[in-house]
Protein backbone atom coordinates (compact mmCIF):
# COMPACT_ATOMS: atom_id res chain seq x y z
CA UNK A 1 0.00 0.00 0.00
CA UNK A 2 1.36 3.31 -1.17
CA UNK A 3 -0.56 5.87 0.43
CA UNK A 4 -1.25 7.02 4.23
CA UNK A 5 -4.42 5.29 5.99
CA UNK A 6 -4.85 8.34 7.64
CA UNK A 7 -5.04 10.42 4.50
CA UNK A 8 -7.70 8.00 3.12
CA UNK A 9 -9.58 8.45 6.64
CA UNK A 10 -9.69 11.85 5.97
CA UNK A 11 -10.93 11.98 2.42
CA UNK A 12 -13.79 9.46 3.71
CA UNK A 13 -15.05 12.27 5.88
CA UNK A 14 -14.85 14.56 3.98
CA UNK A 15 -16.43 13.20 0.57
CA UNK A 16 -19.04 11.54 3.04
CA UNK A 17 -22.75 12.05 1.53
CA UNK A 18 -21.17 12.36 -2.14
CA UNK A 19 -23.23 10.58 -4.81
CA UNK A 20 -22.53 7.40 -5.75
CA UNK A 21 -19.31 7.42 -3.58
CA UNK A 22 -16.78 4.56 -4.10
CA UNK A 23 -13.47 3.56 -3.91
CA UNK A 24 -11.04 1.93 -6.50
CA UNK A 25 -7.41 0.80 -5.54
CA UNK A 26 -5.60 2.19 -8.92
CA UNK A 27 -1.63 2.54 -9.60
CA UNK A 28 -1.25 1.71 -5.89
CA UNK A 29 -3.00 4.11 -4.35
CA UNK A 30 -6.76 4.57 -3.80
CA UNK A 31 -9.24 6.73 -5.70
CA UNK A 32 -12.65 8.02 -4.64
CA UNK A 33 -15.07 7.89 -7.00
CA UNK A 34 -18.60 9.69 -7.54
CA UNK A 35 -20.73 7.78 -9.98
CA UNK A 36 -18.17 6.15 -11.80
CA UNK A 37 -16.16 9.66 -12.15
CA UNK A 38 -12.63 10.29 -10.05
CA UNK A 39 -12.86 13.00 -7.58
CA UNK A 40 -9.86 12.72 -5.83
CA UNK A 41 -7.30 10.16 -4.58
CA UNK A 42 -4.06 9.21 -2.96
CA UNK A 43 -0.82 8.64 -3.64
CA UNK A 44 2.17 8.03 -1.93
CA UNK A 45 3.23 12.08 -1.54
CA UNK A 46 0.38 12.86 -0.40
CA UNK A 47 -2.65 13.52 -3.28
CA UNK A 48 -4.83 14.30 -5.78
CA UNK A 49 -8.20 15.95 -6.89
CA UNK A 50 -9.87 16.49 -9.86
CA UNK A 51 -10.66 20.18 -10.23
CA UNK A 52 -11.46 20.32 -14.05
CA UNK A 53 -9.68 22.67 -16.27
CA UNK A 54 -11.20 25.61 -15.86
CA UNK A 55 -10.52 25.51 -12.26
CA UNK A 56 -6.65 24.31 -12.55
CA UNK A 57 -4.75 27.90 -12.85
CA UNK A 58 -6.71 29.20 -9.69
CA UNK A 59 -5.84 26.53 -7.70
CA UNK A 60 -2.58 25.76 -8.63
CA UNK A 61 -1.84 29.22 -7.03
CA UNK A 62 -2.72 27.93 -3.80
CA UNK A 63 -0.38 26.86 -1.38
CA UNK A 64 0.30 23.24 -1.00
CA UNK A 65 -1.26 22.83 -4.87
CA UNK A 66 1.20 21.96 -7.34
CA UNK A 67 0.71 20.38 -10.93
CA UNK A 68 0.36 16.76 -10.91
CA UNK A 69 2.73 14.49 -12.90
CA UNK A 70 1.80 11.26 -14.27
CA UNK A 71 4.72 9.61 -16.40
CA UNK A 72 6.41 13.14 -16.08
CA UNK A 73 4.09 15.05 -17.78
CA UNK A 74 1.58 17.28 -16.37
CA UNK A 75 -2.02 16.42 -16.34
CA UNK A 76 -4.45 19.52 -16.56
CA UNK A 77 -7.18 19.72 -14.83
CA UNK A 78 -6.03 17.27 -11.68
CA UNK A 79 -3.75 19.07 -8.97
CA UNK A 80 -1.36 17.55 -6.77
CA UNK A 81 -2.19 18.73 -2.98
CA UNK A 82 0.43 18.57 0.02
CA UNK A 83 -0.06 16.67 3.20
CA UNK A 84 -0.37 19.53 4.90
CA UNK A 85 -3.41 20.75 2.68
CA UNK A 86 -5.09 17.68 3.10
CA UNK A 87 -5.26 18.37 7.05
CA UNK A 88 -6.44 21.62 6.39
CA UNK A 89 -9.99 20.87 6.21
CA UNK A 90 -10.82 24.98 5.73
CA UNK A 91 -8.62 24.95 2.13
CA UNK A 92 -9.02 20.85 1.87
CA UNK A 93 -12.94 21.64 1.56
CA UNK A 94 -13.53 24.01 -0.76
CA UNK A 95 -10.80 22.52 -3.20
CA UNK A 96 -13.16 19.49 -3.16
CA UNK A 97 -16.78 21.38 -3.27
CA UNK A 98 -15.19 22.13 -6.55
CA UNK A 99 -14.08 18.68 -7.73
CA UNK A 100 -17.42 17.53 -6.88
CA UNK A 101 -19.07 20.12 -8.76
CA UNK A 102 -17.04 18.98 -12.06
CA UNK A 103 -18.02 15.47 -11.74
CA UNK A 104 -21.30 16.00 -11.04
CA UNK A 105 -21.37 18.00 -14.38
CA UNK A 106 -20.13 14.91 -16.56
CA UNK A 107 -22.65 12.58 -18.60
CA UNK A 108 -23.00 9.37 -16.83
CA UNK A 109 -21.34 6.38 -16.74
CA UNK A 110 -21.90 2.67 -16.57
CA UNK A 111 -20.76 1.53 -13.17
CA UNK A 112 -17.73 -0.48 -13.34
CA UNK A 113 -17.55 -4.40 -12.75
CA UNK A 114 -13.64 -4.28 -11.22
CA UNK A 115 -13.17 -3.74 -7.49
CA UNK A 116 -14.72 -0.48 -6.71
CA UNK A 117 -16.53 -0.89 -3.47
CA UNK A 118 -18.88 1.44 -1.20
CA UNK A 119 -16.67 4.11 0.64
CA UNK A 120 -17.01 3.32 4.30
Amino acid sequence: MAYNLEHAAILRRALHGLPGLTEQPMFGGLCFLSNGHMVAGLHKGGAMIRIGKDGHAEALRQPGVGQMLFTGRAMVGMIDISPELLADPARLLPLLQTAAAFVAALPSKKPAKARAKPAR
